[in-house]
């Protein structure tokens, strides 16, 4: 008996292609089934396991939503969903939309040290969202089960709804202003916030980004970027349908087991011209890459028209090592197209108009912190990449601390405001209010402006101002990172106060050295590392692997990590001390 091979979804056909002009997004997929087209999936080493045509979905999508009616879902019910990437999710998430009901992406466990982390993770999501059930993968049952009866909401497996009746009621008419889905913000530290977006804001930052990025007939993409997070929920899931873009997914817990998977995918499927990652995916793959490899050989990246790149700070140095390691296999340095969003606006704010690759501008460091430079020493500069310019129909400013508008080149905070910029925050008026000002977002980022083009510098609320001196902790996380042996989110940059009472940054670093003598020439190499980019000393201190605690996202969390360590919930490993 021989195995039939699966036919992927095709990139091309007879239907008209549509850019997101949709009044609500069931009338995208509605659209989208009209065509061959669809989604496809891998297993870890690529190898197609399901091809999911659009027609497919929406009738599966049609099922669950009458399940779910049945179930006493209405509109506006919440449903969480453990955003695991299949089939599955896609019929449950687009069933929901259906319904009228909410569905609310939650993280996989991949992401969290452990059981209890996750449980509580989960929880806290939960008790933000308020749903009325939440829907998960066997596999994950025992710990997704506790989240649920923790937060007294309905839990159950994927498998199990299945077998639930439909009802056989009208199914509601819905419209542009309803909320389709809530998106929790990768931006919060603190509670998690879940922004709430209408249809009316999906599809038109859905369509300014396909128009950004010039998507055309015969297009095809492939992501492994995970569901729950904004860029691989919006940008590779929801987009894919209302533009009709045939894609191909490789779940991320199986990318990072083995990430050039991702490039084997894009390479065999010969019709791939765009992907995303964000900064940390180029650098791992090119990282994976040793000079003596016949790369020319093994990958084709040749027809990657639009590697975007987004999601965390965009660093030059990475995106010129990933040119470097792949060239040969045809990959084009002006392919890389930057880009800046945030889930408060549904994805896109600004992208890099594609073929002109990343722009960057040195800036010395003093104009960075606001201070003037010491003259008896050398300027330093740091490398700031163009992010692009605004989607169609939104408008940036960029403000100082009176909100006075900035001139172009005088750095202050990113503004934004146009029809995709989020309603609200879901049952949190206070915060909505905080953000939300006569209907321009407070992005909480920093940047400039040229010519029309955005620039970011980093994060106001992570700043770390030692003696009157700005530091952006990313610049000592990522400093530390180039040191062997560490991974992207290994590291986590703060201030705290020392004994004499004045502020010093401190790192917190997973260490994966159990020899003491080593671990003691690690902590003085990362010391001396990072006195070298702030010129001052610092608190070090090694933490067991997987002890940094993450976003809603799976993002490195600053702020929680400073207070578990403060309070003491975060042990450091001792140090072996001389006699």
């Amino acid at each position: 008996m021989t195995d039939t091979a699966i036919t992927p979804t095709p990139n091309d056909c007879a239907l008209p292609r549509r850019l997101s002009d949709f009044s609500t997004f069931d009338e995208a997929l509605d659209y989208a089934a009209r065509s061959e087209k669809g989604l496809n999936f891998h297993d870890p080493r690529g190898k197609l396991e399901r091809a999911y045509p659009f027609s497919e979905l929406r009738e599966d999508s049609l099922a669950m939503a009458r399940r779910l009616v049945g179930a006493g879902a209405k509109p506006g019910t919440r449903i969480a969903l453990v955003a695991e990437t299949g089939p599955e999710f896609a019929a449950l998430f687009c069933g929901a939309v259906y319904a009228g009901a909410w569905p609310v992406p939650l993280p996989l466990p991949t992401t969290f040290g452990g059981r209890d982390s996750y449980v509580e993770q989960l929880s806290v999501q939960l008790a933000s969202s308020d749903p009325d059930m939440l829907l998960y993968p066997a596999e994950i049952a025992e710990m997704a089960k506790a989240a649920a009866d923790k937060q007294g909401c309905k839990g159950i497996t994927w498998e199990e709804f299945a077998q639930g009746e439909m009802s056989d009621a009208e199914l509601p008419v819905l419209k542009p202003e309803d909320i389709c889905y809530l998106q929790y913000s990768s931006g919060s530290t603190r509670f998690p916030h879940g922004v709430a977006v209408t249809h009316e804001a999906l599809l038109n930052n859905l369509a300014g980004h396909s128009h950004g990025m010039e998507i055309t007939d015969g297009d095809r993409c492939v992501s492994w970027l995970p569901w729950y997070h904004d860029m691989g929920l919006v940008g590779c899931f929801l987009s894919i349908i209302a533009n009709q873009v045939s894609t191909d997914y490789l779940r991320t817990e199986h990318f990072a087991r083995r990430p050039l998977a991702w490039l084997d995918l894009i390479s065999r499927n010969q019709g791939t011209t765009l992907s995303y990652s964000p900064t940390f995916g180029y650098d791992i793959c090119a990282r994976r890459i040793s000079s003596q490899s016949h790369v020319d050989e093994r990958f084709d990246l040749s027809r990657w028209r639009v590697a975007g790149n987004g999601a965390d700070m965009i660093r030059p140095d990475v995106m010129q090592g990933f040119v470097n390691a792949f060239s040969n296999a045809g990959f084009k340095a002006n392919a890389f197209l930057p880009s800046y969003g945030l889930a408060e606006a549904t994805l896109a704010v600004t992208i890099m108009p594609p073929g002109e690759g990343i722009r960057v501008e040195l800036v010395e460091e003093e104009r960075l912190s606001g201070h003037k430079r010491d003259l008896s020493r050398p300027a330093r500069y740091r490398a700031i990449v163009n992010c692009g310019k605004a989607v169609r129909d939104m408008a940036l400013e960029i403000r100082g601390e009176k909100d006075e508008i900035k001139a172009d080149h005088q750095i202050g905070k990113v503004w934004c405001k146009g029809p995709s910029v989020m309603h609200s925050y879901f049952r949190d008026p206070e915060a909505t209010d905080e953000c939300l000002v006569d209907g321009w977002l407070d992005t909480g980022d920093m940047g400039y402006m040229v010519d029309g083009y955005l620039f970011i510098v980093g994060r106001a609320k992570d700043m770390i101002i030692i003696n009157g001196k700005n530091h952006w902790p990313q610049d000592i996380e990522w400093a530390v990172e180039q040191l062997p042996g560490f991974n992207h989110g290994d590291i986590a940059a703060f201030a705290v106060e020392t004994e004499n009472g004045e502020e010093a940054p401190a790192v917190l670093v997973h260490c994966r050295v159990s020899d003491p003598e080593e671990r003691v020439k690690l902590h003085e190499t990362i010391r001396d590392k990072v006195r070298s980019i702030t010129g001052m000393n610092c608190v070090v201190e090694l933490v067991p692997p997987r002890t940094l605690p993450r976003t809603s996202s799976g993002k490195l969390s600053r702020a929680k990590a400073k207070k578990l360590y403060l309070s003491g919930e975060i042990q450091p490993i001792e140090l072996l001390v001389a006699a």
